[in-house]
Formats: structure tokens, C-alpha cells, sequence
């Protein structure tokens, strides 16, 4: 396997349009690297152009230690798989799977022996003299990935796979490709993957690191735990997290020797911690804290902070209900366990309720520029 190393990468198309605005980032070898954003973000323009599929404007594309800038894909060391899995349909998945290989003139003995040793990996031995058109969607995806593996290649870049499965399968999918990846490096073979969703609870789920995108340019690179517990900005803070972070407009003002928070016409006072990070900081700023930082029950708890609010509605979730609220014209949630609701759900739309703020895992951000203030 290898790093992959992207400086300064650029991607400008004849219309003038840029779609990569000097992209910045190392992969390391064996690392399990997920490129996430909105539509539009460019992640998957940024896979291309590792790919080799699109050209490079600017900068320079490293595998390993070569330069691949100018490269065709067949010379990268790459294999790529699909959103729509791109078998030969005249062919068995014996015959999918080989393809490559005898294309590449490679010797049968070693022929059958990756294709029988990617259908071990993948649990497939059974469908390999079957055609993709008796195959179901994860078993087409597990051809895909097994494709990929048989090659050997320093790099395996995945688009967004699992996109085309329902939402159960999906689920087991991203289970299945997190443990192959652990196999491979267990066994002596560790992978470097690529892999690109617009799915944040995939990237949470299966990458070592995270690289979110926005518009051609990276917000943040870091831990799952990381971006999810310390957001550069409030985008990373309301993308990453289901449902995501409450994000309002709010007032930072000096009060009796500390820091006070004002939105929706309440204050609720910084912890002494907080309010020292950002000493002499006044003005507007975005507010923010996850759902689940929001208690309903009767009375608050340690560094809480009670604020009234009127109910919208809720969503039950089975173990836990999402409520939903405004303080003032703002609107917040809540994720409440389903046994904690203390008769909540016996109220009106538009009925008071006491909410509880956890104000030591609040965050704030600044209004214009919208990086977070607080580390």
C-alpha cells in the first residue's frame, strides 16, 4: 500500500469555474480516509482527479513517492469502485473478478488464486459461475469490491458505493467494508482507502479520519470523535451529528466578572471556563449545542441552565423522542431517552415547557466568519 498526498490541487474547468480551491491533504498508508460534504462539494471531483478520470489544473498528486499528475489511471496503482457497480453482465463473477488480471497477462495459477482469495474475503465463494443479473444489490457491490481487491492496488478509491442499497442493506454493507479493511491489515495487507459519501453517518461509522468539504475546500480533517466533540466551524457543527447541532444567532455580553449568553430574549450564563477562553469577546455571535446537551426532565442538572420554551412537535424514535421547541423566535431540539419525557408528550403544540441547556458543551462561533471561538 501507500500515502496518498494531495498539495495545493486545483480543479478549473474551460468556463472558468473552480471546483478545487487548492486542496491540502495526506493520506496515510493504510488509512481508512472518507471525503464527506453537501452535493456539490466537490468530493467526488477530488476522487476523479486522484483517479486520474479528471485532470488536474494545479498542484501536485503524490502515490507513494511518484508523481502521478500526468499519469494514466492504469499506471496509478489505484482500482476503483462505483456507485452502479459496472459488471460485465455476459460475464459469471468468476470471470468479473478475473478479467483484469488476464487482461493484464497475468499467469492463471495467480488468476484463480486472488479471485479465489477475494471470494473467501468477501464471502462469495458460492456466487462465483453466477451471473450480476441473478445477484442482489449487496452481493453485485461485494463483485465491485472484490474486483478491486484481485488487483492489489496501492489505493482503493470508493464512490459512493453503498448509495444504490436500501437502507438496511447499507447498513450491513458499511459493517462488512469497516471489517475487510481491518482483515486486510490484520493479515499482513493493509489498505489505503478513498472513500466518498454524502452520508455523515457512513463517514462516523467507517473512517479513521474525515476530511469534510465545503465548496471545493476543506473545513476540517480529523477524528470522527474529533469534528464531532470540536467543530472548526459551525458548517462542521451542524453536518456532522443526526440530528445535528442547534445553531442559532445569540449575544455574547459582559455580566458581574464573566460572560452571558443572550438569545430568544433569555441569558444563560457561560461556565467560568468558557467565558475565560474569550475574555473581552462581545457581540454577535452563533450559538450552539447538540440535541442531546437539551434535557426536559423536571429539574436541571450540574452546569444546566434552565430557559422556557413552547413546544412544536415531536418524533419518536423508539428509545429516545426528538423534541422539538422554540426559545423566543428560535428554533432548537432535544434528544430525550423515551423514558425521560415526564409527561411532556401529554402537551399541545404551543404549550410552555422548562428545558435544560448543558451550557459546558455549548459552542460558539463567530457570526460572520463562523469559526468557533472556543477550543
Amino acid at each position: 500500500m501507500a500515502r496518498l498526498s494531495l498539495r495545493k490541487i486545483e480543479k478549473i474547468y474551460p468556463n472558468g469555474f473552480k471546483a478545487v480551491h487548492g486542496v491540502d491533504l495526506e493520506v496515510r498508508d493504510g488509512e481508512f480516509m472518507v471525503f464527506v460534504g453537501p452535493s456539490g462539494c466537490a468530493k467526488s471531483t477530488l476522487l476523479r482527479m486522484v483517479a486520474g478520470l479528471e485532470s488536474i489544473t494545479g498542484g501536485e498528486l503524490h502515490i507513494g513517492d511518484k508523481l502521478v499528475n500526468d499519469l494514466a489511471p492504469k499506471q496509478r496503482g489505484i482500482a476503483m469502485v462505483f456507485q452502479n457497480y459496472a459488471l460485465y453482465p455476459h460475464m459469471t463473477v468468476y470471470d468479473n473478478l478475473a478479467f483484469g488480471l488476464k487482461l493484464a497477462g497475468t499467469p492463471k495459477a495467480e488468476v484463480q488464486q486472488r479471485v479465489r482469495h477475494a471470494a473467501g474475503l468477501l464471502e462469495m465463494e458460492h456466487l462465483l459461475e453466477r451471473y450480476p443479473k441473478q445477484l442482489s444489490g449487496g452481493q453485485a457491490q461485494r463483485v465491485a469490491v472484490g474486483r478491486a481487491i484481485v488487483k492489489k492496488p496501492e489505493v482503493f478509491l470508493f464512490d459512493e458505493p453503498l448509495s444504490n442499497l436500501d437502507a438496511k442493506l447499507r447498513a450491513a454493507m458499511r459493517v462488512r467494508l469497516t471489517e475487510l479493511h481491518r482483515t486486510l491489515r490484520e493479515s499482513g495487507q493493509p489498505a489505503t482507502v478513498v472513500y466518498v459519501t454524502h452520508d455523515q453517518v457512513e463517514a462516523m461509522t467507517m473512517g479513521e479520519r474525515i476530511c469534510v468539504l465545503k465548496d471545493g475546500v476543506i473545513q476540517q480533517v480529523d477524528t470522527p470523535t474529533a469534528l464531532y466533540d470540536h467543530p472548526a466551524n459551525a458548517f462542521v457543527a451542524s453536518f456532522i451529528g443526526s440530528p445535528e447541532m442547534n445553531i442559532v444567532d445569540a449575544q455574547l455580553v459582559a455580566h458581574d466578572g464573566g460572560l452571558v449568553v443572550q438569545l430568544g430574549g433569555q441569558v444563560l450564563r457561560l461556565p467560568m471556563g468558557k467565558s475565560e477562553q474569550i475574555a473581552g469577546r462581545t457581540g454577535a455571535v452563533k450559538f450552539g449545542l447538540r440535541p442531546e446537551h437539551v434535557s426536559a426532565g423536571p429539574r436541571a442538572q450540574g452546569d444546566s441552565v434552565s430557559v422556557q420554551g413552547t413546544l412544536r412537535f415531536t418524533e419518536h424514535m423508539g428509545s429516545e423522542v426528538f423534541v422539538h421547541f422554540n426559545i423566543g423566535d428560535l428554533k432548537l431540539s432535544a434528544r430525550v431517552p423515551a423514558d425521560e419525557l415526564h409527561g411532556l408528550q401529554d402537551k399541545a403544540r404551543g404549550a410552555a415547557h422548562t428545558f435544560h441547556l448543558q451550557m459546558q458543551r455549548c459552542h460558539l462561533f463567530d457570526a460572520d466568519s463562523g469559526l468557533t471561538l472556543l477550543k
